[in-house]
């Protein structure tokens, strides 16, 4: 009975081991609950897609001109290389406001992850607008138009919500 317990504990504690987030994940979790606005960014250094953002030079304009929101490049399925080289050439790893991160997934294959910090992933770059924990805009399938970003980031903003407000289906 005791090596059935301890099968069953075993078990539970892999099975929690699993779903847990990865430090990246965790800390990128902890920092989007900042009053402040900030952007998550996953992408990869071999991307065509993300390269091609990167020498647009939108990111760096935006990342200039937004010095109150905080930027995370977070590397994916990147096996586990967060590119700092990359983005250090188009000037943007060494911003104030950037954070540069990797996720220790493998790139390819079953184990590669397919979300990150609860959200679905499944194409890069990809790109989470966050206030004070709150997801306000997701960009899931591929390159950012800046202009669009940047009114994201001005409508973002405000301090609308309808947490407070009855659905439809109670009235």
């Amino acid at each position: 009975m005791l090596i059935f317990r301890l099968l069953i504990l075993l078990a539970l504690v892999a099975a929690t081991a699993l779903r847990a987030e990865s430090p990246t994940q965790q800390r990128v979790l902890d920092a989007i609950k900042s009053p402040d606005l900030s952007v998550v960014h996953l992408w990869a250094p071999w991307c065509s897609n993300c390269q091609a953002e990167l020498r647009s030079g939108g990111w760096l304009k935006t990342v200039k001109d937004n010095p109150h929101v905080k930027f995370y490049f977070v590397s994916v399925w990147n096996d586990g290389e967060d590119g700092r080289a990359m983005l250090q050439k188009f000037q943007i790893a060494d911003q104030s406001n950037v954070v540069v991160l990797a996720d220790p997934g493998p790139r390819k294959g079953e184990n590669k992850i397919k979300q990150f910090g609860g959200m679905p992933l499944s194409w890069i770059p990809t790109t989470w607008i966050y206030k004070g924990g709150d997801l306000r805009y997701a960009l899931n399938y591929g390159e950012v138009r800046f202009p669009v970003l940047q009114q994201f980031l001005e409508d973002s903003k405000s301090e609308w919500s309808h947490k407070s407000e009855p659905s439809i289906g109670s009235q």
